[in-house]
């Protein structure tokens, strides 16, 4: 075993292998996928940076979860692109870990962050009077903090027992990047421990969390209820609704691929489902927040206005 060892200094992605045009063709459709997601989550930062009206907790945490976007699709899809044009190009180890790290960090940052925006609309809409003082700009701060620090210690947890592991089998991972369960893979000494701390880990940021979201939104649900003005109502539910289904997406397709049970071809699966969450979910979390939010199209109104008077 010792003498079949190798030090590998390089993987290469297997991808989607598909026939050169159908390659091409999703090659130009990712591209534009990419392009859509970097403008729509830009458009919902520069709105909110320009836009003193939406200087407020609510959206301090979209403008993070939006930073959270960005660079996922920044993490994984360039690499993505370069696979599809040119298979066999390799990627090199420390570049491959990097991505592991950097992946695993925006998606248990991102699970946080939509924990916290759940806590910002239970105060707002259960305790409206003390919503000042309960969400001071030091608390909101403190949140996000925690936030991507958790994500970044968590993920180091990962990387530090992935990065003792001999890779002495065959170089390809069958994936589109380096997610973690296809790297262990490819080492040849035993997972189980790094297995185990990965599932743990996803359990810890995935059930834990999005229970305490269920039952935000059922204290939130009656206490819109209660409220007697329709106008109330619907304002309440425009802003819970987008909120709600950017968690159903997110939580959806990472509880499937983590934490749901395995049939069929579960690594084909997860991939695509891996590819639905790093691509499209993204894409998708602007054009929710810009299409169910008044506040948000009111504030893109006004800054096109600003810039045709100018």
């Amino acid at each position: 075993m010792v003498d079949n060892i190798t030090s590998i200094t390089e993987f290469i992605l297997l991808g989607f292998p598909l026939g050169l045009r159908i390659q091409i063709l999703l090659f130009g459709l990712f591209s534009l996928f990419y392009a859509c997601t970097l403008l729509g989550n830009g458009v919902i930062l520069g709105l909110i940076s320009l836009d003193s009206r939406l200087h407020t907790p609510m959206y301090f945490f979209l403008s993070h979860l939006a930073i959270v976007d960005i660079a996922y699709a920044c993490n994984t899809v360039p690499q993505m692109l370069v696979n599809l044009l040119k298979p066999d190009k390799p990627i090199s180890f420390a570049a491959c870990l990097t991505q592991t790290f950097l992946f695993l960090t925006f998606a248990v940052t991102e699970c946080l962050l939509l924990v916290v925006m759940s806590y910002d609309r239970y105060v707002a809409i259960c305790h409206p009077l003390r919503y000042s003082a309960i969400m001071n700009w030091r608390i909101c701060i403190t949140l996000v903090l925690t936030s991507w620090t958790i994500g970044v210690l968590l993920s180091l947890i990962d990387l530090m027992l992935l990065l003792p592991l001999p890779f002495c089998r065959f170089q390809k991972i069958n994936h589109f990047f380096c997610e973690i369960m296809a790297v262990l893979k490819l080492a040849c000494a035993d997972t189980h421990i790094n297995e185990i701390v990965v599932l743990g880990g996803a359990i810890s940021v995935l059930v834990g969390p999005f229970t305490s979201i269920v039952i935000s939104y059922m204290c939130i649900l009656c206490a819109i209820l209660r409220i007697q003005s329709g106008e109330g109502q619907r304002k309440a539910f425009s802003t819970c609704s987008s909120h709600l289904c950017v968690v159903g997406l997110f939580y959806g397709t990472a509880i499937i691929m983590y934490v749901g049970p395995r049939y069929g071809n579960p690594n084909e699966q997860k991939k695509y489902l891996l590819l639905f969450h790093s691509l499209f979910n993204p894409m998708l979390n602007p054009l929710i927040y810009s299409l169910r939010n008044l506040e948000v199209k009111n504030a893109l109104k006004r800054v096109l206005g600003i810039e045709r008077d100018l």
